[in-house]
């Protein structure tokens, strides 16, 4: 190396900035070294990204779950106090069948009359009260047997009403959003003619399992 270049003076930082640039002014074992810590500052920051998305993924999920539950919340929290409530349309419901059964083909009185059409005046309200909040009749007669919704607790053979279907209710059931607050008890067709047979003909045996 010259004279020249063992007196020149420390560089200006403006002047280093561009040393880094000239391979003159850098060593073969310099750049080998910049170049591994490139590397190396690559594969950190690689590791960091992924670590920021999977943290980015876990708090999203955290808040969707968190949203989830707060609906569920509010969905299901007057489960139990509907589970009570449908109790209540039971005794409408028992009152209104007592109440025409035993009502006179002609000549009811004003009084008898008004008492009826205000028992199911009241029955609907209740109902209609339920509904708005989630809490639903399960469809029943004449469907086919669920056993997710039904609990059958009669299999009856029935001329019009095919096996596996349902041929009256005994009491009514319920869900509330997508969760049965209380199954429906009903009777069951087994089909026209004797119980028994074979597999897929009147008389089979009812699945009442889920």
């Amino acid at each position: 190396m010259s004279d020249e270049h063992e007196n020149r003076p420390p560089p200006f930082p403006h002047e280093a900035e561009g040393m880094l640039d000239d391979p003159e002014m850098l060593g073969e074992e310099d750049l080998a070294d910049d170049e591994q810590m490139s590397d190396a500052a690559k594969k950190e920051i690689g590791e960091l990204s992924d670590k920021v998305l999977r943290l980015a993924a876990e708090l999203e999920n955290t808040r969707r779950r968190a949203q989830r539950e707060k609906a569920d919340a509010g969905r299901y929290a007057i489960a139990n106090f509907a589970r009570d409530l449908i109790g209540v349309s039971d005794n409408f419901e028992r009152a209104l069948r007592i109440a025409t059964e035993n009502a006179p083909a002609e000549g009811m009185s004003d009084v008898a009359k008004g008492l009826i059409d205000g028992l199911q005046m009241t029955e609907k309200e209740l109902l209609s009260v339920l509904e708005r909040h989630g809490v639903k009749k399960v469809a029943a007669e004449r469907e086919k047997f669920d056993p997710n919704v039904h609990q059958a607790v009669a299999q009856i053979p029935h001329a019009e009403i095919p096996h596996g279907h349902v041929v009256d209710v005994a009491q009514q059931g319920f869900t509330i959003g997508d969760r049965v607050l209380r199954a429906a008890m009903v009777t069951v067709s087994s089909g026209p003619g004797a119980s028994g047979g074979a597999s897929g003909e009147p008389g089979e045996r009812l699945d009442t399992k889920v």
